[in-house]
């Protein structure tokens, strides 16, 4: 019986073509990794963009998951630190690296009062940089606020 080799079944076109598959898709990969700026701010508070508010988070479960719901509790103050109801605040969510958002739409579901904002429908498909940035609008004032994420 005559044994088949691989040599025998791909011409050098073929091998040249997928050793060039290869070497894109791992220097896709390692860019992607490489991606990631080193000075990124990971806090759960911060002033808004143009400095009308301070934004705050807390997740639950404090430790974030992978590919599962969960909610967050978010914290929305003046720069004097009081706290503001009745605002309107959207959330968007995205993988910088990898050019694609969240795979659900998260929103605002409850005001529960003291500058306190119920946001359900997080979810995270994978780890990774993550940024999620927030829209506000309250006392006639539009800004933003962008938070960074690693997750393992």
């Amino acid at each position: 019986m005559q044994r088949t080799t691989i040599k025998q079944v791909m011409s050098k076109r073929q091998w040249l073509g997928a050793l060039g598959a290869i070497a894109l898709f791992t220097g896709g990969c390692m860019s992607m990794m490489k991606g990631v700026p080193s000075d990124l701010d990971y806090s759960t508070a911060r002033a808004t963009e143009n400095g009308a508010f301070r934004l705050s988070y807390k997740t639950d479960p404090a430790l974030i998951p992978i590919s599962k719901l969960h909610q967050w509790t978010i914290h929305l103050e003046t720069p004097e630190g009081k706290p503001i109801d009745g605002a309107t605040i959207t959330v968007d969510g995205d993988m910088p690296q990898h050019g694609h958002g969240l795979p659900t739409r998260p929103e605002v579901t409850q005001n529960l009062g003291n500058g306190d904002y119920r946001v359900e429908g997080m979810k995270f498909q994978m780890g990774g940089w993550w940024i999620v940035n927030f829209g506000i609008t309250a006392d006639g004032k539009r800004d933003q606020a962008t938070f960074n994420l690693m997750l393992k």
